[in-house]
């Protein structure tokens, strides 16, 4: 398998997209769909890849915003945590909190329904296999997508280079949040290459020494 992983910061909030595949020129898994059709369609053609599945690690607008219009083209199928579903259900109030007003919310639209992810799931796709990780307190269905032979955690707004996901939003808790970082992410190897939802990419030995937010866990 020659593992090829592409990314870039769309919409915005410079949210992470990644796209995921075994090799080039075949199915691929997309992780979390910002609200930039264009941008995710770019990532697929660098290697001329299409879409099997889209996981989204949280129910914010700035990562699902684009998963009603990706299964709409695609007929791709979405998987998001059911503790989320009622965050991607409602892009209105996350967008009045960061436009004010917003005339036009079709782009913005959910799917139809999400297939539910569960915590410990295994996931068998485009010829990878992924763990599904629920990490509650960014927001209550978080989850970190783990593939473990490659020791690669997609960590969505958990953990980032340096920092961690805020807990001041609706559905956010600090004290969960640091639960799911001890018990979820901090048990797996130190050499685990973190590929986090915003910024750089970093490894879980680098974090757990140098992430002031870590520090006695």
């Amino acid at each position: 398998m020659q593992l090829r992983i592409s990314a870039a910061p769309l919409w915005l909030a410079a949210t992470n997209c990644y796209v995921v595949a075994a090799d080039t020129g075949g199915p691929a898994v997309v992780v979390d769909a910002p609200p930039d059709a264009d941008g995710i369609a770019s990532l697929l053609a660098e290697d001329d890849l299409y879409p099997a599945a889209l996981l989204v690690t949280h129910g914010h607008v700035d990562h699902t915003g684009g998963t009603g219009g990706l299964v709409a083209r695609t007929g791709v199928s979405a998987y998001l945590h059911p503790d989320d579903d009622w965050l991607a259900r409602d892009p209105a109030t996350q967008l009045r909190s960061i436009f004010g007003a917003v005339d036009d919310l079709s782009p913005y639209a959910p799917p139809d329904r999400f297939s539910d992810l569960e915590d410990g799931q295994t996931l068998e796709l485009a010829g990878l296999t992924l763990e599904v990780i629920h990490t509650p307190g960014h927001t209550p269905g978080h989850c970190c997508f783990l593939l473990e032979d490659e020791a690669i955690l997609f960590s969505g707004d958990q953990l980032f280079a340096g920092s961690i996901g805020r807990t001041d939003l609706p559905g956010g808790s600090y004290e969960e949040l640091m639960r799911s970082m001890r018990d979820k992410v901090l048990v797996l190897d130190d050499a685990t290459h973190v590929l986090p939802g915003h910024g750089p990419t970093t490894t879980l030995a680098r974090e757990r020494a140098l992430n002031p937010f870590l520090q006695g866990l």
